[in-house]
């Protein structure tokens, strides 16, 4: 029954609860009249192709402009010129007949003879565009990003040749490159980057205007778009729920999406009963455990080594390695991985804070043989002390020795415990992460029915690692409101025996009481 949630592809009006895009295009639009040639730059399924659509349709119904949105997609992977130039020729050509006479398009046999020169035939087609059209023309490719190799270096080369010429020649009043990366991280290779060695110049991406973005929904947002389904259909979502879902999301909009969907569609079809912050924390979790297509794609980017290099010390809280460069940065920021927030690199919401370890843990947490029943006390509590004793032995037998294996070799100590501990926590609670550059631990908070653990993970690397992770541990219960919290320390010291890191014993720091686990 129409409308519903949207989790796949652009929002259609009338068909999907949608919100107006304008606020979070609003700089957009002020680029355009500036008449730039700009990249707007967002991570998967926020809202990109549904606000160009949007802005190509306010854009052809007022008397300034004349704009076309085209998707070049279809040319995704090709590094040959022509074919993939045939193919931008074609969704140019689409995108014109879409605007059902507002613009007119160059006849098939004009498009055959711009072919026929397939590095100048993107020119051509603009030129000839805008000498149809009787407005200046605006033009968004979405998903340019990914034309690669020497039909990527053409593309950009024409448009550059062409935005140089336009005092004198007919070309787009501006241009926008939509998709999840900066300009200069179109070119990877050195070949490329020598051939287009103006990238991040003034000509024909503006330095300032490359930095555009699309900002998530903010709280309001979120509750906005909620409340349309309680209009529809009846069904209310508490307080609590709304406010559950734009935590988690950080107004990411699949994961707002995504996490409604969940509820409203499976979980909760009854619209007679509300949607509470339960329902939304269990449609979590089936989001991360099936692995939704989203999140799939997301996580396929850690494997790339320069998303590696950022994430590995962040689940560690170090500080990244001198091989680490802005453009780095700048390219895991694009990817939406990140965040930047308070002066700090973030990981961008809590979901995508918990996917990363659990997804990099995957495989080793299926093969530990650890049932959570084991750990569990006559009365249903959770037995830690059982529970470290039995990640001790498990770390001993088989567990460094994995951990060794990790693709985050680094981070593999962390990932393991994560894992084990996510083994048996599956069985009746949760686990919070807190992690990031700089903070030199990683924090986990248990949930466990009514009970909270905490439990800090530290690297020791000199004589003053355990007191000052003890300080931090303190902190950290002090704000928790806990009197009582686990340091598990790992000594990697290869002259060590078993017996001298294998430990538990108990000290005071802070007022507070703290377990420190060796490992």
């Amino acid at each position: 029954m129409l409308p519903y949630f949207n989790t796949a592809g652009p929002c259609v009006p009338g068909k999907h609860y949608m919100l107006s895009p304008e606020r979070r295009f609003d700089h957009v639009i002020r680029l355009v009249d500036e008449e730039k040639y700009f990249t707007l730059h967002a991570g998967r399924q926020t809202g990109k192709s549904t606000s160009a659509q949007w802005l190509v349709d306010r854009l052809n119904r007022g008397d300034r402009y004349r704009a076309l949105w085209v998707d070049v997609q279809t040319a995704r992977g090709e590094p040959r010129i022509e074919p993939a130039m045939r193919e931008v020729l074609a969704r140019l050509t689409g995108s014109v007949q879409r605007t059902r006479g507002l613009i007119e398009a160059p006849s098939a046999d004009e498009s055959e003879t711009m072919l026929r020169t397939p590095t100048s035939c993107v020119l051509a087609f603009l030129r000839r565009l805008c000498e149809a059209s009787p407005l200046p023309l605006v033009v968004l490719f979405d998903e340019a990003d990914c034309l690669v190799g020497p039909a990527m270096v053409s593309f950009l080369t024409q448009l550059r040749s062409g935005y140089l010429d336009r005092a004198v020649t007919p070309f787009p009043h501006s241009v926008a490159l939509i998709g999840q990366r900066q300009v200069r991280d179109y070119t990877l290779s050195e070949q490329e980057r020598g051939a287009v060695s103006w990238l991040g110049s003034a000509s024909p991406f503006n330095i300032t205007a490359e930095a555009a973005t699309l900002e998530p929904f903010n709280r309001e947002e979120v509750s906005a778009l909620l409340a349309q389904h309680t209009e529809h259909t009846g069904q209310r979502f508490e307080p609590d729920a709304v406010e559950r879902i734009w935590y988690l999301s950080q107004g990411h909009p699949w994961l707002v999406n995504a996490m409604a969907d969940q509820v409203v569609n499976r979980d909760v079809e009854d619209r007679a009963v509300a949607v509470t912050a339960a329902h939304v924390d269990a449609a979590k979790e089936t989001l991360i455990v099936e692995r939704r297509t989203h999140i799939d794609s997301l996580l396929a980017r850690l494997r790339e080594e320069r998303v590696r290099r950022i994430v590995e010390p962040m689940l560690m809280g170090n500080a990244t390695g001198g091989d680490v460069l802005d453009d780095d940065f700048a390219y895991v920021l694009g990817l939406g991985l990140l965040v930047q927030r308070s002066g700090q690199y973030r990981i961008a919401n809590p979901i995508y804070r918990e996917i990363i370890p659990r997804a990099l843990s995957h495989s080793r947490q299926l093969q530990i043989a650890q049932e959570p029943a084991w750990y569990v006390t006559p009365d249903g509590g959770l037995d830690l002390p059982k529970l470290m004793a039995g990640w001790q032995k498990f770390w001993r037998k088989d567990g460094h020795l994995a951990a060794e294996g990790c693709h985050y070799r680094e981070a593999g100590p962390h990932l393991m415990l994560m894992a084990f501990l996510q083994r048996i926590v599956n069985g009746g609670g949760r686990i919070e992460r807190e992690y990031g550059l700089g903070r030199g631990a990683l924090d986990l908070m248990i949930l466990w029915k009514h009970e909270r653990h905490a439990i800090e993970v530290k690297l020791r690397r000199d004589t003053e690692t355990e007191a000052d992770a003890l300080e931090q541990l303190a902190g950290y219960l002090d704000a928790s409101g806990l009197e009582l919290g686990w340091l598990v320390l790992f000594d990697l010291r290869k002259e060590l025996t078993w017996e001298q890191r294998l430990f538990v014993r108990e000290v005071e720091a802070g007022g507070k009481r703290v377990r420190i686990v060796g490992c």
